[in-house]
């Protein structure tokens, strides 16, 4: 697909949207990004200029309001849709599973009925940040496209409405929508309330503080890929003739043990451990110096062991590829927050 279309893209602050943004800038698109709150966006994060001439648009919109979301894709009548806001936090989707939906769930359908109702279905196309929490605890299994879904969280249950019902909307209304399931990924861009920006903040600041970094799970495993080649594949997944759903993955998985260790790494300190469960301890090797404690008030229920996605579907359609490995993407948001 060669034609230059216009794309609005929801949740724009968030470090995924930062990321698309640029790419589609780069590909000469117009960018309309819309957030409940636009103050929020960090225009450093564009790596181009193309904010200045005129392609790139910010509209304060919260996805709840009905009536101003249809208002907004009417008067844009985007190319390209791409619905990255989410309340993704798991733990707060816990303690307020309505909102959760409302905004995971209710507002892609909302999103779904608007293209249909102002005649936009055969114009434009949808893509649905799904995630790989839909697929509940596999024990540690690789999951692919068709693999079973038993969501175990409020956040997981609101992504899988969204997903179950995009089906019905592009078999049934004929829409062309992409579900792209992402795993976890993570960059300098991440919010600090994840644990993967909470690990490189603190170790690029206790040098200063001296305060243990304090953690739950430290076996938890994850499939950890860059929120940069995760935009490229939503992107790749648009420019498609047949609308279908992929998985973007990296198709290995690390523990946050792990985590810790490479972001310390980054820093010239080795993380010797000791103890184990709620007793383990992790000291500087060479010095002593407690640098991590384990708090069960981190914990998190009904959390899932292990996750690892299969992408061969989207590298066989898409000839899409993770480009950071899992060191890389490590070092990378701990030099980051060190800079700042």
């Amino acid at each position: 697909m060669t034609e230059k279309r216009s794309a609005l893209v929801t949740g724009i602050t968030g470090q995924d949207g930062a990321y698309l943004a640029d790419l589609l800038l780069g590909k000469g698109c117009e960018v309309h990004g819309l957030a409940r709150d636009v103050s929020g966006f960090d225009f450093d994060r564009l790596a181009s200029s193309s904010q200045r001439e005129g392609r790139f648009h910010l509209h304060g919109c919260d996805l709840t309001d009905q009536a101003a979301l249809r208002n907004l894709v009417a008067a844009i009548r985007p190319g390209e849709i791409y619905n990255l806001a989410a309340q993704s936090h798991v733990p707060t989707s816990i303690a307020e599973p309505l909102m959760t939906s409302e905004i995971n769930a209710t507002a892609p359908i909302r999103l779904m009925e608007a293209i249909l109702d102002l005649g936009l279905g055969g114009h434009t196309r949808l893509f649905l940040a799904a995630s790989s929490e839909i697929f509940g605890d596999a024990g540690g299994q690789i999951l692919s496209e068709n693999s079973v879904m038993t969501p175990r969280n409020p956040y997981a249950l609101s992504k899988h409405h969204s997903y179950v019902e995009s089906q019905k909307f592009r078999k049934e209304r004929g829409l062309f929508i992409v579900n792209g399931i992402l795993f976890n990924h993570e960059s300098p861009y991440r919010s600090p309330a994840f644990v993967t920006r909470k690990i490189t903040l603190a170790v690029a600041s206790m040098r200063n503080t001296g305060e243990p970094l304090r953690l739950g799970n430290l076996n938890a495993r994850r499939d950890w890929g860059h929120a940069r080649d995760y935009a490229e594949g939503m992107w790749l997944s648009l420019q498609r003739d047949i609308p279908d759903d992929y998985i973007f993955a990296t198709g290995e998985n690390h523990s946050v043990r792990e985590f810790v260790e490479l972001a310390f790494a980054a820093t010239g300190r080795r993380v010797r451990w000791e103890g184990a469960g709620e007793d383990e301890i992790g000291f500087d090797a060479d010095t002593g110096v407690r640098l991590v404690e384990v708090d069960p008030v981190f914990f998190r229920p009904e959390d899932i062991g292990a996750t690892v996605g299969d992408s061969s579907k989207a590298r066989a359609e898409l000839n899409w590829r993770p480009r950071t490995n899992f060191a890389g993407l490590v070092r990378e948001m701990v030099l980051s927050d060190m800079a700042r």
